[in-house]
């Protein structure tokens, strides 16, 4: 993004700040709403959010300028996303936030495997040991 020069790891935690956020929030909000109704909602105002801060950073692009693979591995991403929002405030709206997160961060540990078989990334030894550590901790989360 132009204009932030923030480094990954600014970037990074942000994010674990916000999903923690997202989970406490949306235990709060599904309480007496449909779950799938509640993702809909939460996810109109991630679209009305990000479309002010396209128009305002003056980001916005021709659909043109998407190639064919990007628009294929987007849609895929959108649809994963989506799959993923819908299970995780169903899983929220019948269990505790606090076990619910952990499994859900279960990706972490999907995604250095997806990352090593299908991109082929390399992890060094320590970070397999963070990866099952990761794996560990999500674990015993959800069984306290």
């Amino acid at each position: 993004m132009t204009g932030f020069s923030a480094g990954w790891q600014v970037w990074a935690i942000l994010a674990a700040v916000f999903a923690a956020l997202t989970a406490i929030f949306a235990k709060v909000g599904v309480d007496n709403v449909n779950s799938d109704f509640a993702t809909f909602f939460r996810t109109l105002v991630v679209a009305a959010v990000l479309g002010v801060i396209l128009f305002a950073t003056r980001q916005f692009q021709p659909l043109s300028s998407l190639s064919p693979r990007s628009v294929l591995f987007l849609v895929l991403s959108g649809l994963a996303t989506g799959a993923s929002w819908v299970c995780y405030f169903r899983a929220l709206k019948i269990g505790n936030a606090a076990q619910v997160a952990p499994v859900d961060k279960l990706s972490v540990v999907l995604v250095a495997i997806f990352g090593v078989v299908f991109l082929g990334e390399r992890l060094t030894p320590t970070g397999w040991i963070g990866v099952a550590l990761v794996g560990s901790g999500a674990v015993l989360m959800a069984l306290g």
